[in-house]
């Protein structure tokens, strides 16, 4: 395959992952149709947050087996499995709307699926983006990751005006269309080498871990990971070479989506970007690895993580924040109903449902913004002003704060659009660059399983924020004849939930400065240690 084959083939491999990302982002229409799936069903507002927050559950807390699922099998197998966790888990709860009832403990189940088959799916777009586009991840992961982010506008928006109904009918739109994009994305993911490349065959002195033989690395874990692998049975190993850094070398192992002209003698295509080096013979691998990208010369996972305080900064900023944007994502409805029964008790169930479809488009829109531009934003960030990633995220805490303070104050719901639309591209924002700065930290090689120890950090603030809120919106409420819950307080409803999140912005904004601060001086002792080791060399 030429060089322009493979380069076309990554750009529909990179569109096949944004398709799959659209359709990974559900969870966060929730809002659309959680108020009228719980009066229908006759739910507290407690009850159906424990709904929303299973479905952030699935989403957040399996993020590490899935993770090692995609490192270790490659991004395919997870892409089946999250397509048919989606279907299987909205499909029933289409069922249970219609009938207008269902045991508790079953919708969670049926809501978790839905969170962990997006979950299975998203892991799997991104690590394909980051894999096929080693020197841009930031805007590569940046598309996948926008389009999770607008996944909820493209559904609502699809079931409202394409193909209007009740929220029975916009729970089966999910089923079928989470499926259906999610399958056929499938057969056009792909993990692709960059040229120029050759093979080492297995039965090599490569394959034979010949120790005068195998790369000298700069430490001497990294040179037992290098034999490790090399040796490992059921492996096809190629060398490419990128030109725009100096012919250096990446090593792949592409398995059973090897280029045309190569074969391969394994079925999966877990893809591993391995230590570039100066120079190489067709028959010698070189003698020396020279990396400068930190996220290629390093490989730090799962526990080992754990030590590290660039793990605990990460691990604090991603649930502070998260946990901020999943409170009014998970209840914008409910602050829309309460501010239009409170400001017009003359409105229609009608109007009050197209109003919250209204704020879950604002807040996706605003989201796949965000993601957008904090994805390429943190490129530019790096490559051209030399700063830090972590700057989107003290954007991203101080776009939260406004968002706190117009909640706090919005008691006119035709200006509740401030609150959604803040919060979405500040939730944006913080995604956006997410999975560069966990590469960055902690090495490409396990970016999967490492963004799912991350992804732990939002099951814990989600569930204290928006059970918080729950009980908030429960104390203002009262009970109708028939079952229904109502609160027609307005602001009153909620704003002791807002409040806690103002003082959580404040320490996401601390947090991100000293994180800036930290990852600064550990690059600066990092570069000193390697000019000095380079110089005894």
């Amino acid at each position: 395959m030429s060089e322009k084959s493979l380069h076309r083939a990554r750009i529909v491999s990179s569109v096949a992952a944004t398709c799959i990302s659209l359709a990974c982002g559900t969870n966060y229409v929730y809002s659309a149709w959680g108020p009228q799936f719980a009066e229908k069903l006759k739910l507290s507002s407690t009850e159906q947050n424990l709904i929303g927050l299973s479905g952030n559950l699935g989403m957040y807390s399996m993020g590490i087996p899935v993770g090692m699922l995609v490192d270790a099998k490659g991004p395919r197998p997870a892409v089946i499995l999250g397509c048919l966790l989606l279907g299987a888990g909205y499909f029933p709860l289409h069922q249970a709307y219609d009938k207008g009832s269902g045991p508790m403990w079953l919708l969670c189940l049926f809501s978790f699926m839905t969170g962990l088959g997006g979950c299975a799916a998203f892991a799997a777009s991104i690590k394909t983006s980051a894999l096929n586009w080693p020197h841009h991840r930031g805007t590569a992961t940046g598309f996948p990751l926008a389009a999770f982010g607008l996944s909820a506008f493209f559904f609502s928006m699809f079931a409202g005006y394409i193909m209007p109904g009740s929220t029975g009918d916009f729970l089966l739109t999910l089923a079928c269309g989470t499926f259906g994009i999610v399958f056929i994305g499938y057969f056009f993911l792909r993990v692709l080498p960059h040229p120029h490349y050759s093979r080492l065959p297995r039965s090599s002195g490569l394959a034979r871990a010949d120790s005068n033989r195998l790369h000298r690395t700069r430490s001497e874990e990294a040179k037992a990971r290098t034999q490790r692998e090399v040796v490992e049975p059921g492996r096809s190993l190629f060398i490419a070479t990128h030109p725009q850094d100096g012919d250096a070398l990446n090593r792949y192992d592409v398995g059973g989506e090897a280029p045309e002209g190569v074969t391969s003698t394994d079925t999966d295509e877990t893809s591993s970007l391995m230590s570039k080096s100066t120079s190489s013979s067709s028959g010698d691998l070189p003698e020396e690895t020279i990396v400068k990208d930190h996220a290629h010369r390093v490989d730090i996972r799962g526990i080992k993580m754990l030590p590290l305080v660039e793990f605990w900064q990460l691990f604090a900023l991603m649930g502070i924040l998260t946990g901020i944007g999943l409170m009014t994502i998970n209840n914008i409805g409910n602050d829309a109903m309460a501010l239009w029964r409170h400001y017009d008790d003359s409105v229609t169930e009608d109007f009050i449902t197209k109003r919250q479809a209204m704020h879950v488009s604002v807040l996706s829109v605003g989201s796949f913004f965000g993601r957008l531009s904090s994805g390429i934003g943190s490129d530019f960030l790096v490559k051209v002003l030399k700063a830090s990633r972590l700057w989107c995220l003290t954007f991203a805490s101080l776009i939260f704060l406004a968002a706190q303070l117009f909640a706090l104050s919005v008691e006119n719901p035709h200006y509740l659009f401030f609150v959604s639309g803040l919060t979405g591209l500040a939730y944006g924002f913080l995604f956006g660059c997410f999975p560069s700065l966990v590469a960055e930290a902690f090495g490409i090689h396990g970016l999967s399983t490492n963004w799912g120890c991350m992804t732990l950090s939002p099951v814990i603030s989600g569930n204290i924020f928006n059970l918080f809120y729950g009980m908030v919106y429960d104390k203002h409420s009262i009970i109708k004849p028939g079952g229904e819950r109502e609160c027609t307080e307005g602001l009153a409803c909620y704003r002791s939930a807002y409040l806690v999140t103002i003082v959580a912005c404040l320490l996401g904004f601390v947090v991100s400065l000293f994180s800036i601060w930290n990852t600064r001086r550990l690059r600066a002792e990092e570069e000193r240690l390697r000019d000095l080791e380079e110089r005894e060399a």
